[in-house]
């Protein structure tokens, strides 16, 4: 990148933020863009945004200009912020992402919040299972709560396991990792081993793709969103079956959902050997289902 390509009119903050609001506005409304703007702020040159706000008049140096920059037309490419900043934050930890994991989404930081209260204290010895881990999100934010507990997480992608062990050793939590298709074969642990699985599978239907936005399209991974339209509970079916082996008797399992599919979900669970319920985002959505194991 050379100085010719910013198309920034000076190197004004507030000429900066004109020009993202007048590129990104059309795309993502002027409230989401004004996040960015904070966010790219505060990453790039460290500013919360009391100084963003307060510093509108001021000029910044030609290194940041050109990082932001960078960052504008990632955006205008439909670039997730979270690719551009390299991170994200999820549950009070800081997560790295890139196009080989999903990005941690706020209805799954709900879920595991919750998981988290239901759960209570789990003593020294407790196993704690994420399937379908991806970034690794879940299984650190649930280290972190339960430091006693042992924890294990399983991914198909070794992609997404080398993205998960970095998010593990940044975050200071030790965690077992195994490549496992959930689809194809056991994990290989012991019967009942595990007071608590947790798991956000892909759930997407590929008829649902057609409304979703280039920037999850083009830049997460398709395999670890989509089943098939005539399987849409293909990983639910699995994930039951799992858990009858390594939970043991009153162990709980917390799955995300697609909100369409609350009731299928519920009902599997419950043929399946659970007690389970549905639990709404704070959209008022279906999103989790917990079940208990009898």
């Amino acid at each position: 990148m050379n100085t010719r390509d910013i198309r920034f009119p000076s190197n004004r903050v507030r000429d900066i933020l004109q020009c993202f609001h007048q590129d990104l506005d059309p795309l993502y409304g002027p409230r989401e863009v004004d996040a960015f703007c904070e966010l790219l702020f505060a990453h790039f040159l460290g500013w919360d945004r009391v100084k963003l706000l307060l510093s509108k008049a001021e000029t910044i140096d030609q290194s940041d200009l050109l990082r932001l920059h960078w960052a504008l037309d990632g955006l205008r490419r439909h670039r997730p912020v979270q690719h551009i900043t390299g991170q994200t934050l999820f549950c009070g930890c800081t997560i790295a992402v890139n196009p080989d994991v999903l990005i941690p989404r706020p209805e799954t930081e709900e879920m595991v919040q919750w998981c988290i209260a239901e759960a209570g204290p789990l003593a020294a010895g407790s196993r704690i299972l994420d399937a379908c881990t991806g970034s690794g999100c879940i299984a650190i934010a649930l280290k972190r709560a339960f430091p006693q507990a042992e924890v294990s997480a399983l991914d198909r992608s070794e992609a997404a396991l080398a993205m998960a062990r970095q998010n593990a050793e940044n975050n200071c939590v030790a965690i077992e990792f195994r490549q496992v298709d959930l689809l194809a074969g056991a994990p290989g642990y012991a019967e009942g081993a595990f007071s608590l699985l947790v798991s956000n599978p892909p759930y997407v239907l590929e008829r649902e793709r057609a409304a979703m936005s280039p920037n999850v399209l083009e830049y997460e991974p398709s395999e670890a969103l989509f089943v098939p339209d005539s399987r849409p509970l293909l990983f639910y079916e699995a994930l039951a079956a799992l858990g009858r082996r390594l939970l043991h008797r009153g162990g709980l399992m917390v799955v995300e959902i697609n909100e369409m599919y609350g009731d299928e979900c519920r009902q599997l669970l419950d043929a399946s050997g659970y007690q389970a319920a549905v639990h709404s985002d704070f959209r008022g959505r279906p999103r989790w289902v917990s079940a208990r194991l009898e």
